[in-house]
């Protein structure tokens, strides 16, 4: 009788760090697809969330099409127009995200301070430093890919 009360005090102690790792796995400083931006994913009471912390190119260009060359770029896209002056850099980017399997988290959404727009999204952490970000409009079948990487 005393081998499965060891078997269970050592599952007990042993796998809860290692379901906790999936998580944490996700958890960090990433490089978006295009380099643009870095955003650290972190937990919060919501779930899973990410921010923009870092801009390749942080001002507007001197060609500037709505006058705002040499500018710090703000969330001018937001449908918001309260939202629209504050800085891309902070912006909550991930939102929501809850832990689906070892390395699948859904339910979040996913903002992209380019257009505007939220789109629902799906995040898969395909090894320690690839992480596939896909927002969708509806149905995951209906959307984009981005592969993110451990900064």
């Amino acid at each position: 009788m005393q081998k499965p009360l060891g078997v269970f005090l050592v599952a007990l102690f042993i796998i809860p760090p290692f379901a906790a790792t999936a998580t944490n796995g996700v958890l960090g400083k990433w490089v978006t697809h295009s380099g643009k931006s870095h955003v650290v994913i972190s937990k919060s009471d919501a779930g899973l969330c990410g921010k923009i912390v870092w801009l390749k190119r942080p001002n507007y260009p001197a060609d500037d099409a709505k006058g705002m060359a040499g500018k710090p770029k703000v969330d001018r896209e937001n449908p918001n127009p309260a939202l629209r002056k504050r800085s891309t850099i902070g912006i909550q980017v991930l939102r929501g995200f809850k832990t689906r399997s070892d390395n699948v988290w859904e339910d979040g959404t996913v903002y992209d301070p380019e257009n505007g727009k939220t789109y629902k999204a799906k995040l898969t952490l395909a090894d320690p430093k690839t992480l596939k970000v896909r927002g969708f409009v509806g149905f995951s079948w209906l959307g984009r890919t981005s592969i993110w990487t451990r900064k």
